[in-house]
């Protein structure tokens, strides 16, 4: 059911690029616009994991360089049936961390210097859990696309708000100048909207799948409480809103992300805690008293 309702909400951002691109050039603007959305859905698949490691000057570990962290990875993955990712460390004090690449066999789950230093061996293994679910159920692209397609129908919406401002001397007769303010005002929100519903159902998702694969949901539990006190306190060098939803807690939250819960990438924290809460009231799950 979740990824029949993802596919749709991609199909729906799709769509409103297609209308966009018929509202600047017609059919010959929708077929632009329906080419440069598979263009980036192409550019996502194949480079987004690079481009993003790049961003935050992400380098790779082995299990010789960094025998601790690497072990950790390689066990959570043998407990999710998932092929050994590329391990990165980002040089941050910021605790947080975050998983990318097109499938589990081409991913890589990167964490900050920071978080190794302030969370306890269980949350770490909580929170790589958490990352490498993402990396299971696909999120990592997903997101990637979804996020790119948004911004593009922001910038899209901008354009259209300058020729409004200035004249268009393209203008298609029976153009409809509402039309044009649901395009500049509705658009960009809808797009916003859409690709936060898509980042938060799946953060739930992931913090479930992590919880297990650590076979201890406090534990993450306790890291996200912990990452989310850090991430008001100090902000990721590089990080921007194009890559805020991948990360295990909002990096932008810091630098005021957002006016409102409506319009965050993840959802709040207090939610996801207490939802571990109840997910380790299983009985299969090992008591350990963190809260």
């Amino acid at each position: 059911m979740n990824n029949m309702k993802t596919t749709l909400l991609l199909a729906t951002l799709t769509a409103i690029l297609v209308v966009l691109g018929d509202m600047i050039g017609g059919r010959s603007g929708m077929m632009i616009m329906f080419v440069i959305s598979m263009g980036m859905n192409f550019m996502s698949y194949w480079y987004s994991d690079k481009i993003v490691l790049a961003q935050y000057n992400a380098q790779q570990v082995t299990a010789q360089s960094n025998p601790k962290l690497y072990g950790m990875v390689e066990r959570l993955a043998k407990n999710g049936n998932l092929p050994m990712p590329k391990v990165y460390i980002i040089p941050s004090d910021v605790p947080n961390a975050f998983a990318t690449g097109r499938n589990p066999s081409h991913a890589a789950v990167a964490v900050t210097e920071g978080i190794q230093r302030l969370l306890t061996d269980d949350e770490l293994e909580g929170v790589l859990g958490h990352e490498l679910t993402h990396v299971k159920n696909r999120d990592t692209l997903i997101s990637t696309i979804a996020a790119m397609m948004a911004g593009a129908i922001s910038m899209i919406a901008h354009v259209l708000q300058f020729s409004a401002i200035f004249g268009r001397s393209d203008d298609r007769e029976g153009s409809n100048p509402l039309e044009l303010i649901g395009a500049i005002v509705i658009a960009p929100i809808a797009a916003g909207l859409i690709q936060m519903s898509i980042s938060r159902a799946r953060e739930f998702l992931a913090d479930e799948g992590g919880g297990e694969m650590c076979r201890n949901p406090l534990a993450l539990a306790s890291a996200l409480a912990k990452i989310d006190y850090y991430s008001k306190h100090g902000a990721l060098p590089n990080a921007s809103n194009a890559t805020a939803h991948m990360f295990i807690i909002n990096p932008m939250v810091g630098i005021g992300e957002s006016l409102s819960n409506l319009f965050s990438t993840h959802p709040r924290t207090e939610e996801r805690i207490a939802k571990l809460k109840q997910q380790a009231m299983n009985p299969k799950y090992k008591e350990k008293a963190l809260f």
